[in-house]
């Protein structure tokens, strides 16, 4: 039996009370910022600024929705087109590349990861924007101009370069976690599946994705709070205009980019409590996503176990 203040019991409360320090109590301290900071907004426009379009410091009429709409579209894109090159690129390394290449392309995804968002949004917007209004956006429109999501002009800056950016952003993470998650998948299994007959692809999808599925599932979880959060190099390619537009080739905004954008020019109290409040939904939007995709884990656990 343990002493009661033997040196193992003082290190686990050490170690209890830092991450309580560190993880709750921060994320508690910085919440009731948020709303202290956002009281004259939330006070004055109540629910309706989650539903109100209008952004106009001038008159100091403010609402959320356009960024909400931009931030949630855009981020949407990104998952829509990264996460299938992430499992793709995942099942590549782990399961079909030789040795040598693995060791070569594997540190380089790692490495990608860590590019500043500033800098690939400097290259999203002198290189990436114009090769998407010139190739992508304009073919678009011209031969699917007549759907809703490719009407309008082609702009190089909108929500589809957006969402290519932020693509190209969560790659890097999300193939590097389910690529080790598959390759943590006990080889019996494998060698089990491909002795009763299955070729490699279904040995992969009827042995490796489902043992994997709660980690992959968790690495794109991961990938989509790094789109929702991610602020410089969606800021450049965005094209930064307020609208509700069905159009992925329009410019639009984000809520990280709004508050990048014009905290330094917030001069009234009003404006400023209006872009603490944006960054107070883009709080709560990032809690809710996580703590849903750590439910969603727990109970396919709990499931998987129970058989």
């Amino acid at each position: 039996m343990r002493k009661r203040f033997s040196p193992d019991t003082m290190f686990e409360f050490a170690v209890g009370a830092v991450a309580f320090t560190g993880v709750i109590l921060l994320a508690v301290l910085l919440l009731g910022e948020l709303v202290l900071g956002a009281m004259p907004s939330i006070k004055t426009f109540g629910v309706g600024f989650l539903f109100e379009t209008t952004w106009d410091p001038v008159f100091e009429k403010f609402g959320a929705l356009a960024f909400i709409y931009g931030t949630l579209l855009s981020s949407f894109l990104a998952m829509l087109i990264g996460v299938p090159l992430s499992l793709g690129i995942a099942i590549y390394l782990a399961e079909v590349a030789s040795s040598n290449v693995r060791t070569l392309i594997s540190p380089v995804i790692e490495l990608m990861a860590a590019i500043p968002s500033v800098i690939i949004g400097l290259w999203g917007i002198f290189v990436f924007a114009p090769f998407m209004r010139d190739y992508i956006a304009t073919p678009l429109a011209k031969y699917l101009g007549f759907l809703p999501f490719f009407s309008g002009p082609a702009f190089g800056l909108s929500f589809l370069t957006a969402g290519f950016i932020l693509a190209f952003m969560i790659i890097p993470i999300v193939s590097s976690i389910t690529r080790e998650a598959l390759l943590a998948v006990p080889v019996l299994q494998k060698e089990g599946a491909l002795a009763l007959g299955a070729t490699r692809w279904e040995m992969i999808v009827m042995t490796v994705l489902p043992y994997s599925r709660a980690a992959i599932f968790g690495a794109v979880i991961i990938g989509l709070g790094r789109a929702i959060g991610e602020t410089m190099a969606v800021t450049m390619v965005i094209g930064n205009t307020p609208q509700l537009a069905a159009s992925l080739l329009a410019p639009g905004y984000s809520m990280a980019a709004v508050i990048a954008n014009e905290f330094t020019e917030a001069t009234g109290d009003l404006y400023l409590s209006a872009l603490i409040e944006i960054g107070l939904i883009l709080f709560i939007i990032s809690i809710l996503v996580n703590a849903s995709s750590r439910l969603l884990v727990w109970r396919y656990f709990e499931v998987r176990d129970s058989k």
